[in-house]
């Protein structure tokens, strides 16, 4: 594998960062979206993941969740969140993680994932399997979603309050047809449906940061990867759309099929 000891060192040692802040550190939202916070660690790994990326591979494009777009012209892009699900983080809740992904012409070919407080990293390249600390891990092989638990993070839009009231009756629908629901919003949820403890997840609401990392991950070990409506994701002009929103539907087959079906028979 080109890029694994690369990306699961790096992620060692900013997982090492994320424990030392853990527990000591408080969030300011941020003005642009109430719904996102920011730490004193978010900015530390994020400069650490940069730093790494840019002595390693000088060449390459970098998007960062705190820093933007790093523009070199390059064909490969590294994408990189450096606390997902930094609410769960600020308030001491060990349901986060640190992820950082690695496009080839915006097609995703490599990602990695780190969960701190679990100790456990993830990481896949394409064609060669996912890994949780070298062990291959697979998506569920349940055959109905009746025998599995299902994610779907969910974030309140307090400018339209009827959008989120429609999308909590779809909740329910998710919920009534599957064994139950869990939410941490984070990639740790993501890491359960890679390693089959859970059985899908469900997403309106994220940035091109939160998927890629993560894309590659899902697929290798067996999952479907596609928008909130079964659509191809499509990251093409990646340096151009750190600001866009991305929707996700990740399951294994057979499961993303009962997915799609309740999503498109209550309209989304």
């Amino acid at each position: 594998m080109q890029y694994k000891d690369f990306t699961t060192n790096v992620l060692k040692e900013a997982s090492k960062i994320a424990l030392g802040y853990y527990g000591k550190v408080s969030a300011s939202i941020k003005p642009e979206d109430p719904n996102q916070v920011l730490t004193k660690a978010d900015i530390e790994i994020g400069k650490y993941l940069i730093s790494r990326i840019e002595k390693q591979f000088p060449d390459h494009n970098i998007i960062d969740e705190e820093a933007g777009v790093i523009d070199k012209d390059s064909s490969f892009t590294w994408v990189t969140d450096p606390v997902d699900g930094t609410s769960n983080f600020a308030a001491g809740a060990p349901l986060y993680g640190v992820m950082i992904g690695l496009l080839k012409d915006d097609k995703p070919i490599a990602g990695g994932i780190a969960l701190p407080a679990f100790s456990e990293i993830y990481y896949a390249e394409k064609g060669q399997g996912a890994f949780c600390n070298n062990k291959k891990v697979t998506v569920s092989k349940e055959a109905s979603l009746k025998s599995v638990l299902v994610v779907y993070g969910i974030d309140s839009n307090h400018e339209n309050p009827d959008i989120t009231r429609q999308e909590a009756k779809l909740f329910g629908e998710i919920a009534l047809a599957c064994r139950n629901i869990r939410i941490s919003n984070s990639c740790f949820d993501t890491m359960m449906v890679a390693r089959g403890s859970y059985g899908g997840w469900l997403n309106k609401s994220s940035k091109i940061w939160d998927n890629v990392p993560q894309h590659t991950i899902i697929e290798e070990a067996g999952g479907v990867y596609t928008d909130f409506y079964g659509k191809p994701m499509d990251y093409l002009n990646s340096l151009k759309r750190s600001k866009e929103n991305f929707t996700q539907c990740i399951a294994s087959p057979a499961l993303h099929k009962q997915l799609q079906e309740i999503v498109h028979k209550n309209n989304g």
